[in-house]
């Protein structure tokens, strides 16, 4: 079927078009990881467009996370991952958490969700080389008591990790991501009389079911754990 009588045909800039040819190649595998982009000079005369189509093209595949520029060198194509995936919108993100509290409560929300789920596959799939690194993120919490920052980054890692035991690096990325970002709101947790006693404890608790392969007690750890340590992050200009 025609469109319909006097729609308007937008015109495209060239920018947009040499982008778009760049990003077919990507996707092709013409270019792969690792690859240096022809210069400046023989995209403009490969696509017969000006230098400011093409560096305009350059910047918004470097936007996209496809490819790295370096000053005074050829773009390269980088390897893309789901954890770079999530690092494109990094700084996004973190502005929408500070300016929104509702942001932050779905976040919370989405991340108990998660994480129960999380759990559940870790208990059911843990090795011994899995419960040995969560045993080693709790030792790290009770020796960092009183450190502020090392406490909250084991506190971190123990979550990390137990996404990570999936096996799926996309769960590994959404607990890192989610998490980090989390991490705005979390410095305060630790100056709450006694949370860091009841953390290391709650955690201990956690590993102790995934050690057993007790996922309903696990996620039910997990569960009971986020509700109350959810409730005390706040934005810092709230």
């Amino acid at each position: 079927m025609l469109a319909k009588q006097g729609q308007r045909i937008v015109r495209r800039k060239l920018s947009h078009e040499v982008a778009d040819r760049l990003l077919q190649d990507i996707q092709s595998g013409r270019l792969l990881p690792g690859d240096k982009l022809p210069s400046e000079r023989d995209l403009m005369e490969l696509y017969r467009v000006g230098r400011p189509a093409v560096r305009e093209a350059m910047q918004s595949l470097e936007r996209m996370g496809l490819v790295e520029i370096t000053h005074g060198e050829r773009a390269t194509v980088k390897e893309l991952d789901a954890r770079n995936m999530f690092g494109q919108i990094d700084r996004t993100a973190r502005h929408l958490l500070m300016t929104s509290p509702q942001t932050l409560e779905h976040l919370k929300e989405a991340r108990l969700l998660f994480e129960a789920g999380m759990v559940k596959i870790a208990a059911e799939r843990a090795k011994a080389p899995d419960v040995k690194r969560l045993s080693t993120c709790v030792d790290r919490l009770e020796t960092s008591s009183g450190d502020a920052q090392a406490f909250v980054r084991a506190d971190v890692d123990f979550h990390i990790t137990i996404a990570a035991i999936s096996g799926n690096p996309i769960c590994s990325a959404v607990s890192e991501a989610m998490l980090n970002w989390l991490v705005e709101f979390h410095q305060e947790l630790v100056r709450v009389p006694g949370a860091e006693r009841v953390t290391i404890a709650e955690h201990r608790k956690i590993l102790d079911h995934v050690a057993a392969h007790d996922a309903a007690g696990a996620e039910a750890a997990m569960v009971e754990h986020l509700t109350r340590a959810s409730k005390l992050y706040r934005a810092p200009n709230l």
